[in-house]
């Protein structure tokens, strides 16, 4: 009847389950190498608190003026002369545009995200501007010159008033407040359409006059990447001036096409593409010129404008947003925490206001063609990008020798662009490491994200007309003003349906695959021990700022 308490009994084993068996083999690795996610960019040269040599760093720093000077020279073209200005008048707005880009890029590199960021003159300002264009045509003037101030002193006023909207974002901490929502699987369509989006600027920018644009690509490619692994003692200077290089030999080029007759019987858009005299700067800019407070007369406040202008101002904290997660990337630091987002657009509202104060025709946002230098030249340190305000302020204040570098043909920018760009493009790319790649979930917000961030924004411009008239056509210009800005810009769209989709489908549940546990502890002051390293005041002034302001 019995059985002893020594037989013991295992449970009964499971019939029909099969035997255990070894786990498939991982086919990646009989293949080649897989690479581990890095955080930070190992093949920088230096990063964001090394600095190169001074005489090198001077001459770095003086590659970063010519590569902003492009738009500056761009926009001034374009809304000038629609403006009733003349050349003499050109040339006062550029001196405008570079002073406050040496000013706010200074406050953002002191104060702001710390990081190796310009501040350049923004086209999420050009539909506001041309819509105040477009109000004074039916204004009687006494001359053109009178209706070209009064259109300045409008911009002066909707500046102003604008700036406050970036000024409580930033520092009520509501910006940074709003990008806790982000994840990684955000930051790639954000930082990749910052490229992407400008991608008119170009290819197409290029094609105005493909003799001297396309020779500039090639010629860079060709030096910059191949040349430099032929002649090895050459590798560094190539690596690093190629541009600079590149310039002064496709510019010595067109100078020879102009002087020698190339462009005498061609189309005038030909020639103000091609020619190296179009631009009539160095003729009518002053020898010495200061900009000062309010030099184009009393600004003039009118609400329908202003509104249009808060929307450009919103648009342009959100491009600058995404173009900081790049700039961090490129400079080897940390992604910018909540804190530091918030007190750079914050201090962003605080340049809009300077910009309204000094008479900037545009307001400024962060550079995405001087990112993409970053990353060409493998130089993010921040001290380059400090002293080439020095050249901007420069430049700014003595006329002819400014209106010397901005002779320089737009399809070489645009050359420029084409490759500088691109690599925005791919840093934007490198987030998706440190998300699930492979999550279907993941592929949905990334691919609907991107899709309808250019599809969108590329409608909005489509179908505005060269009067600044967009698609959104209500009864009331201002609201049509904001709508149409905002969604004209790839970066604010993605933007919107990126933290729409991935903090709403799945969110909690695929914390992991959106690579939140990663993202976190960026976010946080204290989250991560090098995030004071990267991005805390220098000499000590935190000690005398407001714990709200830090």
């Amino acid at each position: 009847m019995g059985e002893t308490a020594n037989h013991n009994h295992g449970p009964p084993p499971a019939h029909g389950a099969p035997p255990p068996q070894p786990p498939p083999p991982n086919l990646a690795l009989s293949r080649g190498p897989t690479w581990a996610p890095n955080e930070q960019l190992q093949q920088l040269h230096y990063c964001i608190h090394s600095n190169p040599r001074w005489y090198e760093a001077v001459v770095l720093a003086f590659q970063h003026y010519i590569v902003m000077l492009g738009t500056v020279v761009m926009i001034s073209n374009t809304l000038v002369p629609r403006m009733g200005g003349d050349h003499g008048d050109k040339a006062r707005v550029i001196q405008a545009l570079l002073f406050m880009t040496g000013i706010n890029t200074l406050l953002q590199t002191l104060i702001g995200t710390r990081l190796p960021t310009v501040m350049g003159a923004s086209l999420a300002f050009y539909l506001p501007v041309l819509s105040i264009i477009n109000d004074t045509l039916d204004k009687n003037f006494n001359s053109e010159h009178d209706r070209f101030l009064y259109t300045m002193r409008t911009i002066q006023g909707s500046l102003i008033v604008s700036s406050f909207v970036n000024i409580i974002a930033g520092y009520s901490q509501a910006w940074g407040n709003f990008t806790r929502f982000f994840s990684p699987v955000i930051i790639v369509p954000v930082v990749s359409v910052v490229g992407l989006g400008l991608f008119m600027r170009g290819f197409p920018l290029l094609a105005n006059c493909v003799e001297i644009g396309l020779p500039m690509l090639i010629l860079l490619i060709i030096s910059q990447q191949y040349l430099k692994r032929i002649l090895h003692g050459a590798h560094s200077v190539l690596e690093r001036y190629a541009l600079l290089l590149c310039i002064g030999i496709i510019w010595a080029f067109a100078a020879i096409l102009t002087v020698a007759g190339a462009y005498n019987n061609v189309g005038e858009q030909t020639k103000t593409s091609c020619r190296i005299d179009r631009s009539y700067l160095l003729s009518s800019a002053p020898w010495i010129k200061i900009p000062y407070p309010f030099q184009w007369g009393t600004p003039v406040f009118r609400a329908s404008h202003v509104f249009g202008m808060m929307g450009a101002a919103i648009v342009s904290s959100a491009e600058s947003t995404g173009t900081f997660f790049a700039a961090a990337r490129l400079a080897g630091a940390t992604p910018p925490p909540a804190h530091v987002l918030s007190r750079s657009i914050g201090l962003h509202g605080i340049g809009m206001l300077l910009e309204g104060i000094f008479g900037s025709v545009v307001g400024t946002t962060a550079s995405v063609e001087n990112v993409g230098l970053l990353g060409l030249t493998r130089i993010g340190s921040r001290r380059v990008i400090q002293i080439s305000t020095a050249f901007m302020i420069f430049f700014s204040i003595f006329g002819k020798f400014g209106a010397f570098f901005a002779s320089i043909p737009l399809p070489i920018f645009g050359a420029i662009y084409c490759v500088l760009l691109g690599i925005v493009v791919a840093v934007g790319i490198s987030f998706t490491q440190f998300a699930n790649s492979n999550s279907m979930r993941n592929h949905y917000v990334l691919g609907i994200t991107f899709f309808l961030a250019i599809s969108i924004a590329e409608y909005f411009v489509l179908h505005t007309s060269s009067n600044g008239d967009g698609p959104v056509k209500t009864r009331g210009g201002w609201f049509n003003d904001i709508l149409n800005t905002i969604f004209s810009s790839s970066p604010t769209v993605a933007m919107i349906v990126g933290v729409l989709l991935d903090n709403t489908l799945e969110a909690k549940h695929m914390a992991s695959e959106r690579g939140v546990p990663w993202w976190e502890p960026f976010q946080h002051r204290k989250g991560d021990v090098r995030n004071e390293e990267f991005y805390s005041y220098p000499l000590r002034i935190h000690e005398f700022i407001p714990t709200r302001f830090l």
